[in-house]
């Protein structure tokens, strides 16, 4: 295995120094199926911990979903068309005008493959490059029992195994969209023609970040969303405040959509729907699908070794990440839950370290923070106050509205809000939610506050300089006992 492997690793450049490992596991070998965040996070703590890894990686690049397809091509273009959208639509300043327009969508295309490529090379190949105990093989791979993995050319035994393949779009199953020329996110982020129209099923934060990029460069959008409301598993104040933004933008927002069949046309694509009874046909140059993402499980040999399937159709694992199968593990997207880049990061580590020691850490995912890049931005991390009384909290939920936050008003742009749920016999945080724009960048203090249980009066007692956005967390932890709207500025 050793020399038949050595052959196919990619180019070679310098890595940064091992950390001294934390166990031992010298003379073993991890190979791992997959090529994305989780595979090389998993070939790190392998080769930090004296082992060796192999990583068999087909279908998407080097790096899989986040760079090439994912969380890197969809924020550099949604910056892009945010400075579109800024200087064509500057806020309320008084005698200051400015103007944009989309020069070349190809040339922004163009500087977003180049960003894409140069992250993979910098981020993955260079990573692993000079790492003697990292293979990395190009090839289909396919389990044969718990210690071996083959692929059309190799059979490879192995002291544990990863199954880190990621995920891949959902395709709804709605008639007629087998013969239609559609988008998804592995494909939409290469157009180099900006789409005229374009049709968006789904309204989740796949569709919802897409949907308005485009519309910012200049498309007519529509987004046709199945529930009563987009982003249906958060608070309806925030969906609905969310949606409203979008629609002064321009963007056209329809739920409760029944889709019956899509057809092609010559011109583009058409939607037959029903909605509240009527049926309606939506027509547009283009059509996005992005009805959920699903777990790549299929040619894997999971049945014929035992490996067991979840009813979300994700790869079933114990809280050690290892799957039903002693000695076989998985982590990231194909778990089909906590769908994150950091979050395979964290499990692809975890997962190498069980698998190779007698660690036996179980995942933690307490305090886990997330994004929707739409603008406001959408940022969670916790429980809702929906879902904190349903662990019986005796929940407490403060809502501040940017117009409170002097950062926002000084900024001319008061869309959103703070709201924080605590537990009010003991004081801390248990979950936020923000709609704000930058949102994301509060998110660290309240997740710290949450994960070590630090008291709302703490956070309280803290500085926050003037005139940041992270005065707002303050601000809505002191709401919790006072009118805000009464005191002065850096008040407490």
């Amino acid at each position: 295995m050793s020399d038949c492997c050595s052959t196919t690793t990619l180019e070679r450049a310098a890595s940064p120094a091992t950390p001294t490992p934390v166990h031992s596991a010298d003379g073993k070998t991890l190979v791992i199926i997959g090529g994305g965040s989780a595979a090389f996070s998993a070939s790190l703590k392998a080769a930090d911990l004296g082992a060796r890894a192999v990583i068999i990686n087909d279908g998407l690049p080097m790096g899989g979903t986040c760079v090439n397809v994912g969380c890197v091509p969809s924020k550099t273009l949604i910056r892009g068309a945010e400075a579109l959208h800024r200087a064509a639509h500057p806020p309320a300043f008084a005698g200051i005008a400015t103007s944009g327009r989309l020069v070349s969508f190809k040339e922004v295309i163009e500087q977003k493959r180049a960003l894409v490529q140069e992250l993979r090379q910098a981020k993955y190949a260079d990573v692993i490059g000079d790492n003697p105990n990292i293979t990395f093989i190009k090839d289909r791979a396919r389990l044969l029992d718990a210690r071996t993995v083959a692929t059309d050319t190799l059979k490879l035994k192995a002291d544990a195994i990863l199954i880190a393949t990621g995920a891949r779009p959902s395709l709804p199953p709605i008639p007629g969209l087998d013969t239609v020329h559609y988008l998804t996110n592995e494909t939409a982020f290469e157009l180099e023609t900006l789409p005229e129209s374009l049709l968006v099923l789904g309204g989740r934060y796949i569709a919802l970040e897409c949907a308005q990029m485009l519309a910012r460069f200049g498309s007519r959008v529509t987004v046709l969303q199945r529930s009563d409301r987009i982003l249906p598993d958060e608070a309806p104040d925030l969906t609905e405040a969310l949606a409203g933004y979008l629609r002064q933008e321009g963007l056209e927002i329809v739920t409760g959509v029944s889709t019956r069949r899509v057809t092609q046309e010559k011109d583009g694509v058409s939607v037959e729907a029903d909605i509240g009874g009527q049926r309606r046909t939506f027509r547009a140059t283009h059509l996005l699908v992005a009805t959920g993402r699903a777990p790549n499980v299929e040619k894997l040999g999971t049945a014929t070794v035992g490996v067991k399937i979840d009813r979300h159709g994700g790869i079933a694992v114990d809280d050690t990440l290892q799957t039903s199968v002693p000695g076989i593990y998985a982590a990231g997207d194909v778990l089909g839950q906590n769908m994150f880049v950091y979050a395979a990061a964290y499990e692809g580590s975890l997962a190498a370290e069980n698998a190779l020691t007698d660690a036996r850490r179980h995942r933690d995912y307490t305090a886990l923070p997330w994004v929707i890049f739409t603008d406001p931005q959408v940022a969670g991390v916790g429980w809702d106050e929906k879902q904190a009384k349903a662990q019986g909290i005796d929940a407490q939920v403060t809502v501040l509205p940017l117009s409170h936050v002097p950062r926002s008003l000084a900024a001319r742009d008061t869309r959103g809000f703070i709201k924080l749920i605590r537990d009010r016999q003991t004081d801390r945080l248990v979950g936020a939610r923000i709609l704000a724009p930058e949102g994301s960048e509060l998110l660290m203090e309240i997740a710290l506050a949450i994960k070590f249980g630090i008291p709302v009066r703490e956070l309280t007692a803290c500085f926050h300089p003037y005139l940041t956005l992270s005065e707002g967390v303050k601000l809505a932890a002191l709401a919790f006992s006072k009118d805000v709207g009464k005191l002065s500025c850096c008040a407490s």
